[in-house]
């Protein structure tokens, strides 16, 4: 099966405005993002909405497609950013995934784990998750917690911790229980693509604020692979110093 890397980018943020152009020990961040997926995936682009995420691409040798402006999520401009990429590359890729631009330690062989979920030939929508090791990823508001079948099939994300461990303190939930947390990984096929952007916003989804649970909340399944391999967004001005720290060991 042949995949093509998708990485959404903004230049607007909140929080780090420019984000995936800041500096981190020599390259822009969406750099390092692109590097890390070209070791795993032969084919990678950048889709963005920005001119100078665009020359900032070329400029590091990357492929880049622009996008309109006015998506509202990475899924339609993951969607459209394929759209653009058959155009120049045609018809030749089975499945996309969509690799968060704000995760300079992304680990390639998570990609690799992730295409071997199409590994059945029936998966049409993949993610991955990871064991939670941590107790202090328990009370972390920021994570996004993953229940699955024994098929490793989703059967729901919560920005709740789940399952909850009914009868026991939370401080007590790792000690006895096991917990998956979910890395923003995303992997489907064109067909999967253009009906998953196609579905309105559900209920569940508006309550998490999980564009994922749409996709469930419609009767799709959602294979899950499981990894070792951690990774850090960075959101924040704090997340960025971090990053900066551990890469400036290695």
């Amino acid at each position: 099966m042949n995949f093509v890397g998708i990485i959404p980018a903004r230049y607007a943020s909140t929080r780090l405005p420019g984000k995936p152009l800041v500096d981190i020990c020599g390259k822009p961040m969406l750099q390092w993002v692109y590097e890390a997926a070209t070791k795993a995936i032969d084919t990678v682009y950048v889709a963005t909405d920005d001119s100078r995420i665009v020359e900032a691409v070329k400029a590091f040798g990357g492929k880049v497609v622009l996008t309109r402006p006015d998506h509202t999520n990475g899924t339609t401009r993951c969607l459209e950013a394929w759209e653009k990429i058959k155009e120049i590359e045609g018809d030749r890729f089975q499945a996309a995934i969509n690799i968060q631009g704000d995760e300079p330690l992304l680990n390639p062989i998570s990609l690799e784990e992730l295409k071997n979920c199409f590994a059945d030939g029936k998966t049409e929508f993949a993610t991955l998750v990871l064991p939670v090791v941590n107790e202090a990823d328990l009370l972390n508001e920021s994570e996004v917690f993953v229940t699955f079948t024994k098929n490793q099939e989703a059967l729901y994300f919560s920005r709740s911790v789940i399952p909850a461990m009914r009868g026991l303190q939370k401080e007590q939930w790792f000690e006895f229980g096991t917990f998956h947390k979910h890395l923003g990984l995303y992997a489907y096929t064109y067909a999967a693509l253009q009906r998953f952007a196609a579905l309105p916003i559900s209920m569940l989804e508006q309550y998490e604020s999980l564009e994922q649970l749409r996709w469930l909340e419609n009767g799709g399944k959602i294979k899950v692979g499981i990894t070792q391999y951690d990774s850090i967004p960075v959101d924040t001005p704090e997340d960025l110093e971090r990053v900066r720290e551990i890469m400036s060991t290695k």
